[in-house]
């Protein structure tokens, strides 16, 4: 079963809204093993809009249009799709219903308009919206099927899962299951070159991604249930791991910052930091952690060698000598945030995030780090490209998976 996905609405042409829709139903119908291999996007217009369903039907077996079944006069997917297959619209009382019920829970008159809205293709399948007042519908006509969904969606999504997911499983081909596998330290490159052998599988297949500053890698397992596919993953990511190591910090949709505050809270290790080039943004990520509070104890920025001096107790010495961006002044840094907060880690950052005040000798995107571990202190020196605000998030990830690696090595 081969499906297309066409998004309807000008608004998406404009880049006004994002197709959040595409994506959600794309990861839906591969798991429901129903192979996706076209997409588009079509304004408002019923002759593109027609032209378009018969372009995918050519190419399909079934095509899944969100958008276009509200109220309005330029709502015409229900309209066009009704006469590709030659169906006539009907009122249906029930939709009415529905829809008028919507508007007196609002406390509000129902406008004519919205009657447009019950008017359906004779004889399909009609989807409930338990969420607005568009009713969606499958047609059914000569081995095609043409599923309407609304654009919103909080609207969409809710009656993809109440009412297409179930109508679709006959239709499936076995079942496909997926695990993301995160990275860092790693480009994508240099990840795909290490598990070269495993990417050219065929099933599983392993994609490599490169996202947000990281690394990530897919597989995906066709089986002739979830048990199967899940035993199939199982042995891939097994090797993968052999391979990339402690390069892998976490699975799914979970966060390196996640991961970290995860393990500070469990072994129950406090943290403090001391921020200059990145403005307090480590401390941001770290309280993106729900319960941080039990281990986070202190956050500070200090951007002016002055405030290095009075609040953390770097040495003038040390500031005149080797200057703000340096190794020196990153461990005297971090072993004053300690002093100050009592926290077991320290950590600080200093560097040169641009556009400007870089030199030959200490050029932009030049970050020395600092970690301050029970009394211990250690430094690292980033060498980091990009604009301004890559440099700053680069460097806040990069201190993020050093703090992982060496929260690693201490026992609970």
């Amino acid at each position: 079963m081969k499906a297309e996905i066409i998004a309807v609405g000008t608004e998406l042409l404009l880049g006004d809204i994002l197709n959040t829709n595409a994506q959600y139903l794309s990861k839906e119908l591969a798991a429901l093993g129903i192979s996706v291999y076209y997409q588009s996007v079509v304004g408002d217009n019923e002759t593109r809009l027609f032209n378009a369903l018969q372009e995918a039907f050519e190419k399909s077996d079934m095509v899944i249009a969100t958008g276009g079944l509200g109220p309005t006069k330029d709502d015409l997917t229900k309209e066009v799709g009704a006469k590709y297959f030659n169906k006539e619209l009907v009122l249906d009382e029930e939709s009415l219903n529905s829809i008028e019920s919507f508007f007196k829970r609002m406390c509000k008159d129902m406008p004519e308009s919205n009657k447009k809205q019950a008017m359906l293709p004779k004889g399909c399948i009609i989807l409930k919206n338990n969420n607005g007042t568009a009713p969606g519908c499958i047609i059914e006509e000569g081995g095609k099927t043409l599923i309407l969904l609304p654009g919103p969606p909080k609207e969409a999504v809710p009656m993809f899962e109440e009412s297409v997911k179930p109508y679709l499983k006959k239709f499936s081909e076995g079942i496909l299951i997926s695990k993301v596998l995160r990275t860092f330290g790693l480009g994508e490159s240099s990840m795909a070159e290490k598990v070269g052998d495993i990417i050219n599988r065929e099933n599983p297949t392993v994609a490599p991604y490169a996202k947000d500053n990281e690394a990530i890698l897919r597989i995906t397992a066709k089986g002739k249930d979830e048990e199967e596919a899940k035993k199939l993953i199982s042995q891939t990511e097994k090797e993968i791991r052999n391979i990339l190591g402690d390069y892998i910090y976490g699975e799914g949709d979970i966060t390196l910052e996640y991961v970290v505050a995860e393990m500070l809270v469990h072994k129950n290790i406090t943290v403090a930091t001391a921020e200059s080039c990145t403005g307090g943004l480590i401390a941001a990520t770290l309280v993106n952690y729900p319960g941080v509070s039990s281990i986070f104890t202190h956050g500070v920025v200090t951007y002016a060698n002055e405030a290095k001096v009075q609040l953390l107790g770097v040495k003038n010495e040390t500031l005149e000598k080797y200057g703000a961006v340096s190794e020196q002044t990153a461990k005297e840094m971090a072993e004053g945030i300690v002093r100050i907060s009592g926290a077991r880690i320290g950590i600080s950052v200093t560097g040169i995030a641009g556009p400007g005040g870089g030199t030959k000798e200490k050029p932009v995107g030049l970050v020395y780090a600092g970690m301050c571990i029970d009394g211990e202190v250690k430094a690292k020196k980033l060498n980091l490209t990009g604009d301004r605000q890559k440099v700053r998030t680069r460097t806040v990830m990069t201190v993020l998976d050093w703090l992982r690696r060496e929260l690693k090595e201490i026992s609970e």
